[in-house]
């Protein structure tokens, strides 16, 4: 799938001089609803935060880092052959944790509609387009058309992906928990995505996250 290989790295999290703690000055942990500008992440996409991550709490997101600024940016995208992409956010775990986590998240505009996946590891999911999702990532594809899209003509197949930064591990016995965990913070975005962009019918996609096999 071009679409995985071709998104970017990207920087998000918080910034400012260091404090007598040694912390960044405007260093701030928050609950998950309050990350990438506070309206990417439902409840039921925090809690499944808490199932990927293990924590509740993170890093308090950069200002330009949002639902909003990255929509801004799809909007004016082109779906060549090269593929169009960028980043929304970056969630980290905080400073101090057992176990440091941090995820991706990203845009990217597709050339076509997707065609199935690239790999026996992901599970497919009837969400929008197509929901691929996989114990460490997944990717909602869904068809928005949109005064908004002005690159596109008004019409733009778009990924949003959910990553997982560091080694890949191995999930033993909580395969299907993380699958659904990882498809349930992806619709989120994808979903605030949508309503951000004006997407018709909002892209297609449910107003819940449907975990249902396609």
């Amino acid at each position: 799938m071009g679409v995985v290989s071709s998104l970017f790295l990207g920087a998000a999290g918080c910034g400012g001089d260091d404090g007598k703690d040694g912390l960044p000055k405007d260093y701030k942990v928050v609950a998950g609803t309050q990350l990438c500008g506070g309206n990417a992440i439902s409840a039921d996409a925090a809690k499944s935060l808490k199932v990927i991550t293990g924590a509740s709490r993170f890093e308090a997101s950069s200002k330009d880092s949002t639902v909003a600024e990255a929509a801004a940016s799809l909007a004016l995208a082109t779906p060549t052959l090269a593929l169009d992409s960028g980043d929304i956010c970056r969630v980290f775990t905080p400073i101090g944790s057992t176990a440091h986590f941090n995820l991706r998240v990203t845009w990217s505009v597709a050339k076509d509609a997707p065609k199935g996946p690239s790999s026996p590891k992901f599970s497919v999911l009837k969400m929008g387009e197509e929901t691929l999702a996989g114990t460490e990532k997944a990717y909602v594809f869904f068809a928005c058309r949109s005064d908004k899209l002005i690159g596109t003509l008004g019409e733009a197949h778009i990924v949003i992906g959910v990553e997982r930064g560091g080694m890949p591990r191995d999930p033993q016995d909580n395969v299907e928990a993380l699958k659904h965990a990882y498809a349930t913070v992806a619709h989120s975005y994808s979903l605030a995505m949508a309503k951000e962009l004006r997407c018709e019918k909002n892209g297609g996609l449910p107003a819940k996250p449907v975990l249902d096999p396609a």
